[in-house]
C-alpha cells in the first residue's frame, strides 16, 4: 500500500520552505519513493531578515531565537497544508511529516571555547499540533552525538535512489552551499564518500542582493555578462576549508554575509556583472578542484548530476562543464527528477528509516563512529508510533 510523507526542507539559502510529498514503498535498499506533488512556500521579507539576524553571530539574540522557532514551526506547518491541498490529499493520510528545519548555525568541530555542535529551529510540537501528525526533525544531531559532523546526511538518500551498477556518479547539490555524494559503479554503502564542497549559491545570491537589489541571479544572466577574474578566484581557492580533506561540511559561518562584504570592499573597483562572474566561477571552481584533489585519483566518474537552485543556473552549469570535461554534467531534470524538491524528499526517506528503526547515516561520509538512527519523534495530541510493526 506504501505511506504517504512530506518532507520539509529550508536550506542555507533562505529562499522559504521547500515541501515534498511523497509515496513510499517499503524501507533500505528495498525503497521505493514517488514524488505526488511540490511547493516551494517563499519567506516573506520580515522572516528572512529574522534568520538572517539570527544566523548573525554578532546581532542575533536569545529572545529572536525563541520566537523565531515557533514562527517558523507554524510556517511549517501551513507548508504541510499547503502541499497536501495542492495534491487533493487530506491530512489524515499523510503517516509522517520529515522535518529538516531551517538550520541557524553549525560547529561542525570544537572551535576554542565553542562546543561542536548544530542547530536546526521550526519547533516540531507546533508541526504536530498543527497538523495532527507524526513529525520527525533534529536530523543531525544523533550523528554528532556519535562523532560525526552531522553533515552532509543526504547521502544515504542518494545511495538508494542514485546507485548505478553500469555507471560512476556524482550527485552535487547546488543549494546554498555546495555538497556532493560520491557512488563508485556497484556502491555499496561502505563506499559512499560524501563532503561539502564549499560555496553553492550563497556568495553569489548575496551578490545580487547587495548589487543588483534582487535575491538571485536568474538562469546565470548577470554571471554570463561578466568578466571572470580568475585569479581572484584562485585567490578564494586558498582558504584552509579547500585543503581539508573528507569528512568536512561549512556552511554561512564561512562563506556568508562576511564573506561577500569583504569581496565588495576589496574589489569595489570592478563591476557588478564581473563579480557575479567571479563568485559564479568561484562556486565551479571549487567544485572541480574538490573532484580533483579527493574523489578522481580513487574512483573512475562517468557522470555528475546537479540538484538544488544551482542546477537552473545556466552560466554555472556550463562552466562546471567546461572545468570537468571528461564527465557528463546532467542536472536532475535532465533524468526526470526534480533539483528543487530532491532534498526534501530525501530528508523523508530519511524520517521513513528512523519509523522503521534502521540508521541512516553514512559514518564514512560525516565522521561519525557508528550507524545511528536519526532524529527526534514528536507525536501529535492522542497520537502513538509504531517502529517497524511493533506499537
Amino acid at each position: 500500500m506504501g505511506k504517504f510523507a512530506v518532507g520539509l526542507m529550508s536550506g542555507t539559502s533562505v529562499d522559504g520552505i521547500d515541501a515534498a510529498l511523497v509515496k513510499l514503498n517499503g524501507f533500505g535498499v528495498h525503497t521505493k519513493v514517488e514524488l505526488v506533488d511540490f511547493i516551494t512556500l517563499p519567506f516573506d521579507a520580515n522572516v528572512k531578515d529574522e534568520i538572517m539576524q539570527s544566523m548573525d553571530i554578532n546581532n542575533s539574540n536569545s529572545a529572536l531565537i525563541c520566537s523565531l522557532n515557533f514562527k517558523l514551526g507554524y510556517l511549517f506547518a501551513d507548508a504541510v497544508k499547503r502541499v497536501c491541498k495542492k495534491a487533493k490529499v487530506p491530512l489524515t493520510k499523510i503517516d509522517f511529516i520529515a522535518s529538516h528545519g531551517q538550520t541557524l548555525y553549525h560547529i561542525p568541530q570544537q572551535d576554542g571555547h565553542l562546543t561542536k555542535s548544530t542547530l536546526q529551529i521550526a519547533d516540531p510540537a507546533v508541526i504536530a499540533y498543527e497538523t495532527g501528525i507524526t513529525v520527525i526533525s533534529n536530523f543531525r544531531s544523533m550523528d554528532m552525538a556519535a562523532g560525526g559532523e552531522g553533515a552532509p546526511l543526504v547521502p544515504y538518500a542518494d545511495y538508494l535512489l542514485y546507485r548505478s551498477d553500469s555507471k560512476g556518479r556524482v550527485l552535487q547539490n547546488i543549494g546554498g552551499i555546495g555538497n556532493v555524494t560520491v557512488l563508485p559503479k556497484k556502491a555499496t554503502l561502505e563506499d559512499i564518500v560524501a563532503f561539502d564542497t564549499g560555496p553553492g549559491n550563497m556568495i553569489i545570491d548575496e551578490l545580487c542582493k547587495v548589487l543588483m537589489g534582487k535575491p538571485f541571479d536568474k538562469n546565470g544572466k548577470w554571471a554570463s555578462q561578466g568578466i571572470v577574474h580568475k585569479e581572484i578566484a584562485q585567490s578564494w581557492l586558498t582558504m584552509d576549508f579547500f585543503k581539508m580533506a573528507p569528512p568536512k561540511s561549512t556552511g554561512r559561518e564561512l562563506f556568508g554575509i562576511q564573506f561577500t562584504k569583504q569581496i565588495l570592499q576589496t574589489y569595489d573597483h570592478l563591476s557588478a556583472n564581473d563579480l557575479i562572474a567571479t563568485a559564479t566561477y568561484f562556486t565551479a571552481l571549487s567544485i572541480a578542484d574538490s573532484y580533483k584533489q579527493f574523489v578522481f585519483p580513487k574512483v573512475h566518474i562517468d557522470e555528475m548530476i546537479i540538484g538544488g537552485g544551482g542546477g537552473f543556473n545556466k552560466t554555472l552549469i556550463q562552466m562546471i562543464g567546461s572545468l570537468l570535461p571528461n564527465i557528463s554534467v546532467l542536472t536532475q531534470e535532465d533524468i526526470d527528477f526534480s533539483s528543487e524538491a530532491k532534498e526534501a524528499i530525501a530528508f523523508a526517506i530519511l524520517a521513513n528509516e528512523t519509523m522503521n528503526g534502521m540508521p541512516s547515516n553514512v559514518p564514512k561520509a560525516t565522521g561519525a563512529g557508528s550507524a545511528v538512527i536519526l532524529g527526534s519523534v514528536t507525536l501529535p495530541p492522542n497520537g502513538r508510533i509504531n517502529f517497524g510493526g511493533n506499537v
